[in-house]
């Protein structure tokens, strides 16, 4: 099969932060039925590369934004810039420069994250959901508060990027670095037993990639990622930077108070995760919740073998469950 067209534009989106202009990939007819990948950190549109042309084949409208703080998009300096309700109404916008009343939306990591909150905030624009990595997990407290009951004086990143500059420091100092331990970390190839609390490390003088450095990291490049593909990245973020980037994560106690008292996602729901995936790996009881908590659930497929980068590093198993799955959660 030869490979599908594919186009690059710049979408503006409205804003209280002055012009945002999304950087994005479209791909498939011009009125096939519209997916949006939403990609997650530290990631791109790169990170869906192996899933526009299936889809695209498929008859499906493909739609795939680096978000807002990412490559070439654009990077607002304030930090309620990247708020859920704003990222939210980036990816609405992708819908209206479509023509589209609503979409398929599937996110990965940070992406489903910000897909949970969307289905919630918008729900009359969301067709259907298939998230990746991350199960819908409401917040049972503000995140930030839960993070300091957690873990207390051990170190937590989430916790370590709510401060302004430390991170951006320590991640920028050596992009190409900063992407190679974040990319070996995540992958299926370092999954471990988390460590006891005892053996965790404090929080003060530790960074984000001091954990990395504690771990057998192989020299080079996973298998699954091509130079070529990893060195996309690297430009990537050395345009960026990653002030964006962390301050999603710096707007979770925000986008808490936003949907704390929304109901669940009413639309069909469905999940993908990969066995080694950091995430669920040693608490797949999260994925099983959602058997309750979603009222139209439709189910997960667990890929054995893929890690945190679940869509790069087992690419034809998710492109099968991905398309199965679209199927199945639009079939009302």
């Amino acid at each position: 099969m030869g490979r599908m067209a594919s186009t690059r534009r710049r979408i503006a989106t409205s804003s209280d932060f002055g012009c945002i202009e999304l950087d994005v990939i479209e791909a498939g007819p011009a009125d096939g039925p519209v997916v949006v990948l939403a990609h997650g950190f530290p990631e791109s549109s790169h990170s869906w590369r192996h899933q526009v042309e299936p889809l695209a084949a498929a008859g499906y409208r493909v739609v795939v934004p680096d978000q807002r703080g990412y490559g070439a998009s654009s990077a607002p300096r304030d930090i309620a810039a990247y708020r859920s309700d704003h990222l939210s109404a980036d990816l609405l916008a992708l819908l209206d420069a479509n023509g589209a009343d609503d979409a398929i939306f599937v996110g990965h990591d940070w992406g489903a994250l910000l897909v949970w909150d969307l289905a919630r905030l918008h729900p009359e624009r969301v067709r259907a959901v298939i998230n990746v990595s991350v199960p819908y997990t409401p917040w049972p407290m503000r995140p930030t508060e839960l993070f300091a009951q957690t873990w207390g004086d051990r170190f937590f990143y989430m916790t370590y990027f709510q401060e302004v500059g430390p991170p951006e420091v320590e991640l920028d100092a050596d992009v190409e670095e900063t992407m190679r331990l974040i990319m070996w970390g995540g992958s299926a190839a370092m999954f471990s037993t988390p460590p006891d609390r005892a053996d965790m490390r404090p929080a003060e003088g530790t960074g984000f990639l001091t954990g990395f450095a504690q771990l057998d990291i192989p020299s080079g490049l996973p298998e699954w990622l091509a130079r070529p593909d990893f060195e996309r990245y690297v430009e990537q973020f050395t345009t960026s930077g990653f002030f964006g980037p962390v301050s999603w994560y710096r707007n979770l106690d925000a986008g808490w108070e936003l949907t704390k008292d929304l109901p669940a996602p009413p639309m069909p729901c469905a999940f993908i995760g990969g066995r080694q995936d950091m995430v669920i790996g040693h608490r797949m009881e999260y994925v099983d919740s959602m058997q309750k908590l979603l009222p139209d659930y439709r189910g997960a497929t667990i890929i054995d073998g893929a890690g945190h980068w679940t869509q790069q590093e087992k690419p034809d198993a998710f492109n099968s469950t991905l398309l199965d799955g679209i199927v199945q959660t639009c079939d009302r």
